[in-house]
Formats: structure tokens, C-alpha cells, sequence
């Protein structure tokens, strides 16, 4: 991503966020350092998107705090927002189906030039800011592993015409343009094969290994990672837990919920459920 980047530490202690139908999540508490690869695992409907964007800034935390490269969470969202970036989010970043990759593209290059960078860069000519936007774009794509020209119309590409994986490299791809510290990725593995989940795992470690720390949603974690489980269990190195000694127990503010750890047809529902989670604490919580 046009050099190594700094990456976040995060740590967590007590935290919780509760919504209009009781708690998302409660109890979470970890520590990562830079760099690090944080999966959040839970069944569907159990608050794992509610914590990611939590971690990132953009859900308000109702007990507990967060520090995310030495800013407090929930006392400075904006902050936190500033150096993180979320990707592949139903409800948050979803992506146009009528736009092409380039328009997708070139409008977040944009954004993160009139919003993100500093004034002094808003100042610069036009042909230099041009060709930093063109380095970002190529930076990012690389990092996430898209390459347009091997799409069916390249980069005119529509988004309706994205295979699933091709979709989540462009997602990851456009939260990269603003060269963030910590990046979180909901949905990482829903309806994806055992070989795509490989790859997708394997792109999220090279984006640790340039630097930037990472936070992903799944519904299992691989081996090697920072598993954070919203079941208040705490977290633990997924390659010292194997799965088959793995909890799934809702906590006793979730038991009114009767969720469960998702089956093969279940998962399929996970996005909706999710989302539809998230929109519920958003109401209560309040998006920053």
C-alpha cells in the first residue's frame, strides 16, 4: 500500500453495547498489538458486526472502553474513525451494483482527498494530486488483490457482474485508498468456499504483514489468529484452541435471544441478521 504502514494497537477491557432488544455484546476484553490479525467469532445474531464497528469508532460503546492506538474509546470516535477503515459492511459500505470498479474507485480517491487528507494536499496542482490519487488506486488494488484487467470488462466492470471474492477485494480495495492503521472486514467467510475462505485469509495476513492491523468477522477462525469470541469468554490464540474445544454458549444477557452457532444453511442468513442487529443498536447507540 505504497509502503509499509503503521499499524494500531487495540485493546479492550469490559467492553459492551447494548441495543433496543438487550445486549449486542458484553465482556469483551483483549489485547493486540500492531499489526495483528483479531478475528471476532460468534454465530450469527451474537454482535459481531455491532463489536467490529465498535472498535473502529462507529458504534458507541455503552460500558467498558477501547484503546485504539492510544485513543480512548467510546470518549474519542472521531479519532479513532480518522485511522480506521471498515470494508465489505451490509448497511455501512455496500457497494453500488450500476457502477462500474473505476467509478467506485475514483469516487472513493475523492472522498479521501477532500475528506480525509490535509488541507495543504487540497492546495497542491491538479496533475500532482491526480497522480497521487492514480498511486493510491494502484497501491490499494494491488494490497487487495483485485486486478481490473483480469475482470470481464476490466475496470468498466460493473459490480453486478462481480463474482462474490472479486466483490470483497474491491470492498477491502477501497477502504485501503485511505491507507488506514486498523482496517475491519465483516462477513468474512459468508458463503464462501473452503478454498475461497483460504485465499480470503491469506490476503488479510499480507495486509497484516504490510503493517496494518486487522479485524475480521467469521463465523470460524483459522489457526494463528487473535480470537475474540462475543460471548464474553474472552481471547484466545486460535492456534493453542482448536476449534473442536471452541465454546459457542450465549452468555446470560443472550439466552432471550436463543441464538445459535449457525449450520451450513443457516449461515446464509448471517448477513441479514447482522445487519439487522447493527441497524438496531445504531438507533440506540447513536452513529458518530
Amino acid at each position: 500500500m505504497g509502503g509499509t504502514v503503521t499499524g494500531a494497537g487495540v485493546t479492550a477491557r469490559g467492553l459492551g453495547l447494548e441495543g433496543p432488544r438487550g445486549w449486542a455484546f458484553r465482556g469483551v476484553s483483549f489485547e493486540a498489538g500492531p499489526g495483528s490479525l483479531i478475528t471476532i467469532e460468534g454465530p450469527s445474531g451474537s454482535g459481531r458486526t455491532c463489536l467490529l464497528l465498535a472498535l473502529t469508532g462507529r458504534m458507541k460503546a455503552t460500558e467498558g472502553t477501547a484503546d485504539v492506538a492510544g485513543t480512548v474509546l467510546p470518549k474519542r470516535m472521531a479519532a479513532v474513525r480518522r485511522v480506521s477503515a471498515v470494508a465489505h459492511v451490509p448497511g455501512v459500505t455496500d457497494l453500488e451494483p450500476a457502477l462500474t470498479v473505476a467509478e467506485h474507485l475514483h469516487e472513493r480517491a475523492l472522498l479521501q482527498r477532500r475528506f480525509g487528507d490535509s488541507l495543504r494536499g487540497l492546495l497542491r496542482p491538479r496533475a500532482e494530486r491526480r497522480s497521487e490519487e492514480r498511486l493510491r488506486i494502484d497501491a490499494a488494488l494491488v494490497a487487495a488483490g483485485l486486478e481490473p484487467a483480469s475482470l470481464p470488462k476490466g475496470a468498466r466492470t460493473a459490480v453486478r457482474d462481480l463474482e462474490r471474492m472479486e466483490a470483497l477485494r474491491l470492498s477491502i480495495a477501497l477502504a485501503l485508498i485511505g491507507r488506514p492503521r486498523l482496517l475491519g472486514v465483516d462477513d468474512t467467510d459468508l458463503k464462501l468456499s473452503d478454498a475461497e475462505r483460504a485465499e480470503v485469509w491469506a490476503l488479510l495476513r499480507s495486509i497484516t504483514e504490510a503493517g496494518t492491523t486487522v479485524v475480521a468477522v467469521c463465523s470460524e477462525s483459522p489457526d494463528g489468529t487473535l480470537k475474540v469470541s462475543t460471548q464474553a469468554t474472552g481471547p484466545q490464540e486460535t492456534d493453542e484452541a482448536p476449534t473442536s474445544e471452541r465454546t459457542d454458549q450465549p452468555s446470560a444477557s443472550q439466552e432471550s435471544q436463543e441464538t445459535q452457532k449457525p449450520t451450513s444453511q443457516e449461515t446464509q442468513a448471517s448477513q441479514e441478521t447482522d445487519g439487522k442487529e447493527a441497524a438496531d443498536a445504531l438507533a440506540e447507540a447513536g452513529r458518530a
